[in-house]
């Protein structure tokens, strides 16, 4: 009746030795760290770089740190560990004067940062200590406001592009397009006035035209419609957002919290990030590619430049003059890819948007054996990535072939898919929380957590005596999975988290006081011991079922509707509730079974009282009080 069988008893070891192997990286803590990262788009970290950071390192006398790269989507990075904050400043100022001689032109972003110390056999088997929380770790908190009016400007710009180029493909004679304000301006003859604002209504559905008479000429007007001005901003939230979150691996911060803040603000928060000015510096970075034409009026190694075209030098392509005007930029494009062409050379595979496709086949028809060039600006100074010689006209899928080798493919395709800011962005709220501060946060709410367990023991084992311990074993247990799951999950820890970990002892033990109190029950009922206790289990089973399903409901509408501090709560409470149902039932019924089960004639239960059969031993006897006449 209680007894387990044996995979049963296997299940449980297993998992809980699976438990206590996941939650060993979180007892040995952090250790300092100096990163090394790309500090302009067109700088890639790869193992070569190791090499020269494990010279500079000897040459400082300070060959015994660890440097390690690690790659990801961005190329890789750099991570030095030390044993000290005095080491981890000290390497830092030598990388940095080594790496970034040019001040201001710095290739290279050298920050300070915290690494886990878990040992590598349990890395080996991917075991991670949990992520912490701003208000548990320390780092940076920002709040951004976008500048809604830059990205509206963007888009009006952008459009009078594609109106010039709508008419010129219409054949409509023009007297110019300008912005004036929010508004986009078409001067027209009056004989062509009705066709031309029928073309534009059919092809630019952003704008709403109109038709006015200003002197001799017919002006048309167009203003952007209430849905597009509010498509536009938030798509320029969006894209900031997926930006800055490209931005911040760079830094490698665990679990950063990036998100948007009522119609126009973008909240940034890293965990662990130590060096704040090195923060501002990569979330503020602006990046932008152009497609221009290059000026063959010019030879190459010229000085002189005509009016209307641009020198720059420096680039991959060496010194080339390219026109001012720009036939495309970065935000026609799509996708770019690293491929092969019909030769099964490497080349990179373009797609543009249908606006910036037509752009393209206008500027290029005529333009067959020329060059173009692809320029990426970054700190307001441009690099050509590469001159093509156009080999048919283009449209929105074309190639860029004579890549040579297919990593030059893949570094020029991660470069084109450079996400810059849809619109600029400025830092109205900056707060820094010292890792001083999250240490005395997970101090307290460690402590407030382990006199909360040891309250519950205390109480479970002097109330229920052996059906106590067996539930503070039981409660132990559902803390150690608690704990693994949420560093398996990588789950952000903070403080509201940690008083869901509260929150969950006290759930996990009101499983096991049901289970003790409906086994004490059944047992004043005069139930035999084995069957007081199979019957305390099984009934009390769909009670625990029925509490935890109903506030397992409530958690999850916190996960779906909360934010922020919210969630991390909820995440917890969640997966706190999951390890109190194994624990409380399986574990702890296991427990019973496998001490009580194996006695085929028990005569006592200790639960409260030492019970033999209906009766408590403990309990004194009581005399009948005698009625006076």
């Amino acid at each position: 009746m209680n007894r387990y069988p044996l995979w049963k008893y296997l299940t449980i070891a297993v998992v809980v030795a699976l438990g206590v192997l996941y939650s060993l990286p979180n007892l040995f803590g952090e250790q300092a760290a100096v990163q090394v990262s790309s500090a302009k788009i067109t700088t890639k970290i790869e193992p070569a770089t190791l090499a020269r950071v494990q010279e500079v390192l000897k040459s400082a006398g300070m060959a015994d740190t660890q440097a390690a790269f690690e790659a990801n989507a961005q190329g890789g990075t750099i991570k030095v560990r030390v044993k000290d904050s005095d080491t981890q400043l000290k390497v830092k100022d030598a990388l940095n004067a080594a790496l970034n001689p040019e001040k201001g032109n710095e290739s290279y972003i050298v920050a300070l940062n915290l690494l886990p110390a878990t040992p590598g056999w349990l890395q080996a088997v991917g075991a991670k200590p949990m992520y912490l929380g701003l208000d548990l770790r320390g780092g940076v908190h920002f709040l951004m406001q976008v500048d809604m009016k830059g990205a509206v400007d963007k888009r009006l710009k952008a459009l009078t592009g594609d109106t010039r180029a709508i008419l010129r493909k219409q054949n409509l004679r023009h007297g110019g397009v300008s912005l004036a304000g929010n508004t986009l301006e078409v001067r027209v003859r009056s004989d062509i006035a009705e066709k031309t604002l029928n073309t534009l209504k059919d092809n630019i559905t952003d704008l709403e035209f109109s038709q006015r008479t200003d002197g001799d000429s017919i002006k048309i007007v167009g203003v952007l419609t209430e849905p597009s001005t509010r498509a536009i901003q938030d798509n320029a939230v969006k894209q900031n957002i997926t930006t800055l979150h490209n931005r911040v691996n760079e830094l490698g911060v665990a679990e950063p919290v990036i998100q948007q803040q009522g119609a126009d603000r973008i909240v940034v928060q890293l965990p662990g990030v130590q060096d704040v000015a090195k923060a501002k510096d990569i979330i503020g970075r602006t990046a932008t590619l152009e497609v221009r034409m290059v000026d063959e009026s010019v030879s190459r190694g010229s000085d002189i430049v005509p009016l209307g075209s641009e020198l720059f030098t420096g680039g991959r392509s060496g010194s080339v003059v390219l026109y001012k005007d720009v036939v495309v930029t970065g935000d026609s494009i799509v996708g770019a890819q690293a491929s092969f062409d019909q030769n099964q050379q490497p080349s990179v595979s373009l797609d543009l948007t249908s606006t910036g496709g037509n752009v393209m086949s206008q500027a290029t028809r005529d333009k067959v054996g020329k060059s173009m060039a692809v320029v990426l600006f970054e700190k307001n100074k441009g690099e050509v990535l590469t001159v093509a010689t156009i080999q048919s006209e283009l449209s929105s899928k074309f190639q860029i072939t004579g890549m040579g080798t297919p990593a030059a493919a893949n570094d020029l395709a991660l470069l084109m898919r450079a996400g810059s800011l849809a619109a600029p962005m400025d830092i109205i709220e900056e707060r820094t929380i010292g890792p001083s501060l999250g240490a005395d946060n997970i101090a307290k709410g460690f402590n407030s957590t382990l006199w909360g367990f040891l309250a519950i023991a205390i109480f479970m084992m002097g109330y229920y005596l052996l059906f106590g311990v067996f539930s503070v074993i039981a409660l132990s247990i559902n803390m150690v999975l608690l704990i693994a799951l949420l560093s398996i999950l990588q789950a952000t820890l903070t403080l509201p988290g940690i008083a869901a970990i509260a929150l969950a002892l006290g759930m996990a033990i009101d499983a096991n006081v049901l289970i003790n109190e409906r086994v004490r029950e059944e047992l004043r009922r005069g139930a035999g011991a084995q069957e007081a206790i199979n019957a305390g289990f099984e009934r009390a089973w769909a009670t625990i079922l029925d509490s935890n399903v109903t506030t397992l409901i409530a958690g999850l509408a916190l996960l779906a509707f909360g934010s922020g501090p919210i969630r991390g709560f909820a995440v917890v409470h969640c997966l706190g509730i999951l390890t109190s149902m194994f624990s409380a039932v399986l574990v702890a019924r296991g427990l019973v079974n496998l001490y009580y089960g194996g006695k085929k004639k028990l005569e006592t239960v200790s639960i409260g009282q030492i019970w033999k059969g209906g009766t408590p031993l403990a309990m004194p006897e009581v005399e009948a009080p005698v009625a006076k006449v």
